[in-house]
């Protein structure tokens, strides 16, 4: 998909993870650039502050190890050494969850969008939506969240802003009937690509799970390889929660890719790391705001210079 250009998607990263920054890049830059020795205690210190910005056990032992290890060979003589060997090794964790969007091979491209209530899923779609647009391609939403009327709702006002249809039907509706429909009005409008919602209902309720592969079968019955991506949208606010999110939707279902919202209003945004860790499902975008443009491809490089980068550099 079509992006403005790197300088100004990078600022808007590093603005996006401004809180995370505060408490992992700054807090790390503070605490060892200056410093005329780097020692084991550094480097605890260092664990403290990826634990707190919810970066998980596995990912910072990862860290971690790695910084103990190169100063077991003399590898970090100083602060500016520590920073660089801990890039390099949060870019080697994260690379394998950057992924390229999946290639459109039938027409039209089903994306199943799934989460918990707020989450940020059906602004997640709306700004989807925004950038299918930004590559010229014709878009249809299905409101399949029918157990809440607001969901509906807040959908039909991004289609509105959008100029793009919204198929929905009254609340309480078959949520696999409605998306259905909106399958049907996408080839009949030679629609490109459908974007479906669906009920954000707690993850723990085995109803949700039996709605969620319902729809899965009824689209299957217009187009035996639909869904052809499902999104699982992931509020970073939520730390580890989100971590277990993303298990139980993953085995449940299987997600395809992640969707990490939020991220402009959190410190915690270390749960990417813990993500990679622990699942290493690719991450698709990264929510860095409210407009319609704060829904940015993830880039690992891009992410951890943004991570560890300090405000007065």
């Amino acid at each position: 998909m079509t992006d403005t250009s790197r300088p100004g998607l990078f600022a808007r990263l590093r603005q996006g993870l401004a809180r995370t920054r505060e408490r992992v890049g700054g807090g790390i830059a503070d605490l060892v650039l200056g410093r005329r020795a780097i020692d084991a205690l550094t480097i605890d210190e260092i664990e403290n502050l990826l634990l707190g910005a919810d970066a998980g056990v596995e990912a910072t032992t990862t860290l971690v190890d790695d910084l103990h290890a190169r100063l077991a060979r003399h590898e970090l003589a100083d602060g500016e050494a520590v920073l660089a060997a801990l890039k390099a090794r949060m870019q080697a964790l994260l690379a394998p969850c950057e992924a390229p969007p999946v290639p459109h091979t039938a027409t039209p491209h089903v994306i199943l969008m799934v989460g918990v209530n707020g989450a940020g899923k059906t602004t997640t779609i709306g700004k989807l939506a925004r950038r299918y647009q930004a590559d010229g391609k014709q878009v249809v939403l299905a409101a399949g969240d029918t157990f809440r009327a607001a969901a509906v709702e807040q959908l039909k006002v991004w289609g509105e802003r959008l100029g793009v249809p919204v198929i929905a039907q009254g609340t309480g509706a078959d949520p696999a009937a409605v998306i259905y429909d909106a399958l049907l009005a996408a080839r009949s409008r030679g629609a490109e690509v459908v974007i479906a919602d669906t009920s954000g209902r707690l993850h723990t309720q085995a109803g949700l799970m039996d709605e969620l592969r319902k729809i899965r079968r009824v689209m299957g019955k217009f187009d035996p390889s639909a869904p052809h991506e499902t999104l699982l949208v992931l509020d970073a606010g939520n730390g580890q929660n989100a971590l277990i999110q993303a298990r139980q939707f993953n085995e449940a279902i299987g997600v395809g890719g992640l969707v990490l919202s939020k991220l402009d209003g959190t410190a915690k945004g270390g749960v990417v790391l813990a993500i990679a860790s622990q699942l290493g499902l690719p991450i698709r975008y990264l929510g860095l705001g409210e407009t319609a443009d704060d829904l940015r491809p993830f880039v690992a490089a891009d992410f951890v210079d943004a991570l560890l980068s300090r405000d007065d550099r």
